[in-house]
């Protein structure tokens, strides 16, 4: 049954866009006030609006806040490795090949089912959907840490970090060749290939700023491990900026990788891109505290950089 609410623009609000303020009032983000405003759920002065309509105080806006649709997961006792836990977050460290939410082919053995059991329903659940606790996403075959919000409030502070660059994520990866210098910056928007809907693609007319930076951490024959540190978070936005300056993570068949004789004879071992969420900073949403965590490198990690120094 849908609930709803009402709310007057408040002298602050005048002037700011409509998904702005809608997502500021009840406590949703940015993009599922876009969602909402444009399945007609959140409506301006009783009348339909475009999400950039500036805001006069005293308009009233109505949400239809429809139930939240349950996700396709059920609990799974699943382990999952818990970097640190309170009441209101837990830091969790993804294996290689585990998918963060349920989708067609991948409707069990998820993180999210494994966060159903582990967490017991203590988990955030907002935008309409339920996503249990996801506040951010990687890919399946990317290993590495990933922060879980306990309750609506904690998810929104953290994905308001996101949204301003002040969440720090720092990633290792190992690619095919070596960058001519040896940090820099791909800054190119990501979006949909409009060539094949199931990849990305940098440069694209319909995507999104996105900025990686790299730095060189060891070279080896054909390969060089590197940091990225990431500015921004599209999909696939690391693999498709270092695929669109020639250097593709080793091991990702998507973008371009997987050719080599180096990757062919370790496919076992790689099982997709050599890509490791490594690090994450943020403020604590409640207690303000800076922390930060380091999950260092897993097996599958340290097995292939083994094999590039026998490798010469």
């Amino acid at each position: 049954m849908k609930a709803e609410q009402t709310a007057a623009v408040a002298p602050e609000q005048a002037g700011k866009r409509f998904d702005q303020a809608a997502a500021e009032i009840f406590n949703i983000t940015r993009s599922a006030a876009i969602t909402y405003i444009g399945s007609g759920a959140l409506s301006l002065n009783g009348k339909p609006a475009k999400k950039n309509t500036p805001l006069k105080e005293g308009d009233v806006i109505t949400f239809d806040r429809p139930d939240p649709v349950k996700p396709d997961a059920e609990p799974e006792d699943i382990p999952v490795k818990i970097v640190y836990e309170d009441e209101y977050l837990a830091v969790v460290d993804k294996p290689k090949g585990m998918v963060v939410h349920p989708a067609p082919g991948n409707y069990t053995g998820t993180l999210v089912s494994a966060l159903l059991y582990q967490m017991q329903g203590r988990l955030s659940g907002i935008n309409g959907v339920e996503r249990p606790g996801i506040v951010h996403r990687i890919d399946k075959d990317t290993s590495g840490l990933l922060i879980i919000a306990k309750n609506d409030e904690a998810h929104l502070k953290l994905a308001e970090q996101i949204k301003e660059h002040t969440f720090t994520r720092i990633y290792e990866g190992i690619v095919v060749g070596r960058p001519k210098e040896d940090s820099g910056s791909v800054c190119k928007s990501v979006g949909r290939n409009p060539k094949d809907r199931k990849k990305m693609a940098a440069g694209v007319s319909n995507g999104r700023e996105a900025r990686t930076d790299y730095e060189l951490i060891e070279a080896y024959r054909g390969f060089s491990l590197l940091r990225f540190t990431l500015y921004t978070g599209r999909t696939h936005q690391i693999r498709v900026h270092m695929s669109s300056i020639g250097h593709p993570l080793m091991g990702d068949t998507v973008y371009g990788a997987g050719n080599t004789a180096f990757e062919k004879k370790h496919a076992d071992v790689l099982q997709g891109q050599c890509l490791h969420a490594r690090y994450i900073g943020f403020t604590h949403p409640v207690t303000g505290e800076f922390m930060e965590f380091d999950g260092g490198r897993p097996d599958y990690f340290e097995k292939i950089i083994g094999f590039l120094n026998e490798n010469g």
